[in-house]
Order: structure tokens, then C-alpha cells, then sequence
């Protein structure tokens, strides 16, 4: 069975990006509340419909449900581009070039652990592949997501910044 590396080491950063120390992915995720960078990538189709991805019931943060086209963590040595890019193509073997557009910068909290977000978007005529990483995912209307959201379909991540971006 497929677990997250727990030993896997991450950035700890201030509010501002800055890098202030490091630590596990199991230090991250313990309810230390050590602030740790991710990426997000929100990956549109031309017809205004968002890709979802279902997360795998083996992932030790909200397993099994709908979230973000693409979510990962920045690793150690790392920067936001480069994480933005790998994410990207691990999870749906998609190739970022410069047209990821930075949505926003935001802190998210949850009661295991405190992520700086960096929120992107891009259109794409590509059609995602979601990789054994993933238990699959499609593009939905923004009807459809407006009818899930508060249904415990989404993550709380995805459902707050959804809300934040797009609403």
C-alpha cells in the first residue's frame, strides 16, 4: 500500500516565504503548526471547467475526497516554480511552461498543520492524465461544484479557496 514519506523534508518558512529552518513531513503534519509552502494549481479547460483530483484513501490529510487539479508540498532546496512544475507533472503529466498565472499567496490552517499557499491557474487544451498518485479525477462545471460545496465532497482546503479565487 502507498503511504506519504513522513521523513521527507520540507521548508518551514514566515508569512512572507522566507525560508527560517526545515523540517519533516511528519513534523509538518503532527499539529505543530509549522508553516510550510505548497502549490496549488487550479487547471482550466477552454470551456471554463475545472479539473478536479480525487485523492487516494491512503493520503494521511483528507483521504478519499475531491481537491485541487494539482496540490504538493515545495521540498527542501526547492523553489515555488520548480514545485509548481514537478507537482504538476507527477500528478497529471502536465508540462507547465510560463503561462501558470499566481492567483494568490495565501496562509491556510487546519488543526494538524498551517501551509503558505501559492495559488496558480492556467488554460490548457491538454487533457490531464492523473498518475497512480491519484485515484483518478475529471473537469467539472462550476455548477457542479457550487451544488457539492458544504457536502464533505471537497477538502476544506479546496472548498475555502475555491470561495477565496472563484466566487
Amino acid at each position: 500500500m502507498n503511504k506519504d514519506n513522513e521523513k521527507e523534508m520540507f521548508p518551514i518558512v514566515d508569512e512572507q516565504g522566507n525560508i527560517v529552518g526545515a523540517a519533516t513531513r511528519g513534523e509538518c503534519h503532527n499539529g505543530s503548526k509549522l508553516l510550510h509552502p505548497v502549490v496549488h494549481l487550479h487547471v482550466f479547460d477552454r470551456a471554463g471547467r475545472l479539473y478536479l483530483q480525487k485523492r487516494p484513501d491512503w493520503k494521511d490529510i483528507q483521504p478519499g475526497k475531491w481537491d485541487t487539479s494539482v496540490g504538493g508540498h515545495v521540498d527542501l532546496g526547492e523553489n515555488i516554480l520548480q514545485a509548481l512544475r514537478r507537482e504538476a507533472k507527477e500528478e497529471l503529466g502536465l508540462e507547465i511552461g510560463e503561462d501558470a498565472e499566481l492567483l494568490r499567496q495565501y496562509v491556510f490552517e487546519s488543526e494538524r498543520e498551517r501551509e503558505l499557499v501559492n495559488a496558480f491557474r492556467i488554460v490548457t487544451d491538454l487533457s490531464p492524465t492523473p498518475s497512480d498518485e491519484l485515484d483518478g479525477g475529471r473537469f467539472w462545471s462550476r455548477e457542479e461544484i457550487d451544488s457539492a460545496l458544504g457536502r464533505d465532497i471537497f477538502t476544506p482546503n479546496f472548498e475555502s479557496e475555491y470561495r477565496l479565487l472563484f466566487i
